[in-house]
């Protein structure tokens, strides 16, 4: 089974130089005005243009906003090195929600895209999350 990730953005173009930009990935295919594929991770993100405002599906009311909300769905990026990796996020546009924080298992940082999805920066130290397991 592979793994596909699907981003919905409001401006594709500002979409494709933040990812660029702060995650270093690059433009796979295009899709018109439909969508980008992005890579360099370990799955393809695809950046898929939706307007503010549409239903985010037929089963809820619930419409597109793409400011800072919340999911219970997230996107990790394991890194190697934390600090510069969030400040060039920052740079790009992103938005640390909190200082970086050091656990037994490694350096996590909460961050937000500029299209207000949530993710996250891990690196990992020692054993990683085996410092965990039982």
């Amino acid at each position: 089974m592979d793994l596909l990730v699907n981003l919905d953005v409001d401006d594709l173009e500002k979409a494709v130089r933040f990812y660029s930009s702060a995650f270093g990935l690059k433009v796979g295919r295009r899709f018109g005005a439909f969508g980008v594929e992005m890579l360099g991770s370990s799955a393809p993100i695809y950046l898929l243009i939706k307007s503010p405002g549409t239903p985010a599906s037929e089963t809820t009311s619930q419409r597109r906003s793409y400011q800072r909300h919340w999911t219970p769905v997230h996107l990790d990026f394991v890194i190697d090195e934390i600090e510069p990796t969030v400040q060039r996020a920052v740079l790009a546009g992103a938005r640390l929600e909190q200082p970086i924080a050091t656990y037994k298992w490694g350096k996590l940082a909460l961050m937000a895209d500029p299209f207000g999805h949530g993710f996250c920066f891990v690196q990992f130290l020692g054993r990683g999350y085996d410092e965990l397991a039982e």
